[in-house]
This record gives C-alpha cells, sequence and structure tokens, in this order.
C-alpha cells in the first residue's frame, strides 16, 4: 500500500511534507522550489502525549497506530500523468490546496474531482490539506470550501474526505495530519 501527496504546482506540498519531517526545518524564511518529478518522504509520527485532565481523549489500542510512513510526494507540473502512479493500491492520499491563491482553487477543485472521480481510488481515505493558513485570511477557508463545493460534493462520492487547515510555518493543524497519516 501507498501514500500519494498531491496538489497544483506551488500548492505547499514539499513544505508539508519537509515540516511533517522535520518540523523545526521549516519556519517564516523557508522555501522550497517546485517539484519536477517525485520525491519521496519518511515521516516518523510521534507518540500520542497523554494529557490525564482530557477525560474525552481517545487514544488507539496498540497496533493500532503506525510510526512510520512514507509518502511520495508527486510534482504538480505532473498532474497529467498523476493516474500513472495510480497502478499500486493507494492507501491514503493527501491533496493540497493554497488558501492564499483564490486563483488557484478552481483549477485544484477540477484536479480534486478526476482524482474522486478515478476507480482505482474508490476505498482511498483523502486528507483534504488547506495550505498556507497563515497567509490566508480566516474567511478564506470558507470561501475554499465553498468554491470546491465540498459540502455538496461529499454526498456524491464514496470517500471520506477529512479536511485540515495547515500552515508550515506556525505549524497549525500539524498534529491532525500526524493523526490521519498514523490511523489505519
Amino acid at each position: 500500500m501507498s501514500y500519494l501527496c498531491l496538489g497544483p504546482m506551488s500548492a505547499g506540498k514539499t513544505l508539508l511534507l519537509t515540516c511533517l519531517q522535520k518540523p523545526d526545518s521549516v519556519n517564516f524564511t523557508s522555501h522550497s522550489v517546485p517539484s519536477v518529478g517525485t520525491n519521496l518522504y519518511t515521516i516518523k509520527i510521534p507518540p500520542i502525549v497523554i494529557d490525564e485532565k482530557d477525560v474525552n481523549q481517545k487514544i488507539p489500542p496498540p497496533g493500532k497506530r503506525k510510526e512510520l510512513v512514507q509518502v511520495r510526494e508527486v510534482g504538480g507540473c505532473l498532474a497529467p500523468i498523476w493516474r500513472d502512479y495510480l497502478s499500486n493500491p493507494v492507501e491514503k492520499l493527501i491533496y493540497v490546496v493554497d488558501t492564499s491563491n483564490l486563483c488557484q482553487i478552481s483549477a485544484a477543485g477540477v484536479l480534486l474531482y478526476s482524482m474522486l472521480a478515478e476507480p482505482r481510488l474508490k476505498k482511498t481515505k483523502f486528507l483534504l490539506v488547506l495550505s498556507k493558513m497563515d497567509l490566508a485570511y480566516r474567511q478564506m477557508r470558507n470561501e475554499a470550501l465553498l468554491m470546491l463545493q465540498m459540502e455538496k460534493f461529499q454526498k456524491q462520492i464514496p470517500q471520506h474526505i477529512t479536511i485540515v487547515q495547515f500552515s508550515a510555518i506556525t505549524k497549525e493543524g500539524i498534529d491532525e495530519v500526524y493523526d490521519w497519516l498514523a490511523m489505519n
């Protein structure tokens, strides 16, 4: 089984995966070069910190949480051949959208819909990462979801899509992404 990370060019895929791999290596001076081809990231999932005051905290049983995952990032410029990476079963797919770029969101939606319509991904778990939240104003999350028509679309697809707001700079959403990656 494999994990894929897809999204349009300059959506923040590389910064997301670099931040997950080495959180302290990404800050406000970080930048990346658009990925041409693919990159493979090995991500170590941090252990769950048990808060004894939180009675509602759910701790997965032993063996139900992964400690290490490998994610293949496929550059946005390769969108026309993304389907070539589906020959092996894809367990989880991370789809990254830049919320600070409203012009990109519609195109990102078309690419996302084409992946959700792919028959080989009917059993795949999807994570929609609304990236660059440090550059976006709060209302942009709602605008992005409206432009992507997620509420309407989720009623029509067999896959469940988890949505996370993320910033590689502030680390907003990093724990949610780790948890999603770690769960079987």
